[in-house]
């Protein structure tokens, strides 16, 4: 039997968002005989432009904290509420409650590689080069990873999933690093990291960069990234793999880490770039501190100064 699925998207933008539009594009485009698919958006009127493309797909309204999910097979969770400790109880309980290890649902939980800033954040290391042990493997390294400070960015909705009985729901969590590329949502089709970047540029005259601009972090196309998604519903429906303790359970914690980056050189090329399409009179890039950027772009611009190794 084909699986229910629910997808939660940010709930701001419905699936029109950048990650979970492009994810549920991906696995509608894959999967069109899926039994169900269920969307959760704030209001009726946010689902219309969906409804347009997907008229066969349903839709839940209001807050997810007062959503009966126990029928539901299989749940992603890529919205912005993926912080949301309320929301977050609520996935658990209502999959919990709606099965039995007979009968387990399924859980795709959207985190963030923010996690491992942690160590520069409390130390106020910015701009600065990582050091050996900021670097994690989500192979060889998940004691390391599920025992991070509880201060750590996402921590709190992440032990919420891990301390779900896994023999009732099969979960994972997936942490990417910066997502670039163009999504395929219905309305948000980029994400906010560059964007911001590129913003604060043409807003400043230059390319700014905090500190030394040593910090490195890994990256992932979004493209990339739905296709990870993908093949985790499809891994819930093949007998080989749905109940595979090495893909679902506390060890399945994945980075989804596709390339990497040092933010000095990416400060290079946004400048080049700017100067080449004429927003820039040279192709200037200017050391900030940490402090001007929280002020100024903080929406996205925190990264820039430290560092996410997985």
């Amino acid at each position: 039997m084909a699986p229910r699925i629910f997808l939660q998207v940010n709930t701001d933008t419905c699936v029109t968002g950048f990650v979970g539009g492009t994810a549920f594009s991906k696995i509608h485009e894959a999967h069109p005989d899926y039994d169900e698919y269920t969307l959760h958006v704030r209001n009726e009127g946010r689902a219309k432009t969906v409804a347009e493309k997907y008229p066969n797909v349903k839709f839940v309204y209001g807050d997810f904290e007062n959503t009966d999910n126990s029928r539901l097979t299989l749940i992603i969770d890529t919205a912005e509420s993926a912080d949301s400790v309320p929301a977050t109880k609520a996935i658990a309980k209502g999959l919990t409650t709606g099965h039995t290890a007979e009968n387990p649902g399924y859980y795709i939980h959207l985190s963030g590689a923010g996690i491992l800033t942690w160590y520069d954040l409390k130390h106020r290391r910015y701009g600065e080069p990582p050091l050996s042990e900021q670097k994690y493997s989500d192979i060889n390294d998940l004691d390391r990873i599920l025992n991070l400070p509880n201060g750590a960015i996402h921590k709190d909705a992440d032990k919420i999933v891990q301390s779900i009985d896994s023999d009732v729901v099969r979960f994972l969590i997936v942490a990417p690093p910066i997502i670039y590329g163009r999504g395929n949502g219905l309305v948000n089709k980029r994400s906010l990291t560059l964007p911001n970047l590129t913003r604060a540029t043409i807003g400043s005259g230059y390319t700014p960069f905090i500190g030394a601009s040593k910090a490195q972090w890994g990256n992932v196309l979004v493209k990339d990234l739905a296709d990870l998604f993908n093949r985790f519903v499809e891994a819930s429906q093949d007998p080989h793999k749905l109940d595979n303790p090495e893909i679902w359970d506390k060890q399945a914690y994945y980075f989804a880490r596709g390339g990497e980056h040092q933010w000095e050189d990416v400060a290079i090329w946004v400048a080049e770039e700017a100067h080449r399409q004429g927003y820039l009179l040279k192709p200037e890039t200017k050391s900030i501190t940490f402090e001007e950027v929280i002020e100024k772009w903080y929406v996205a611009g925190v990264s820039w100064g430290v560092n996410s190794k997985g």
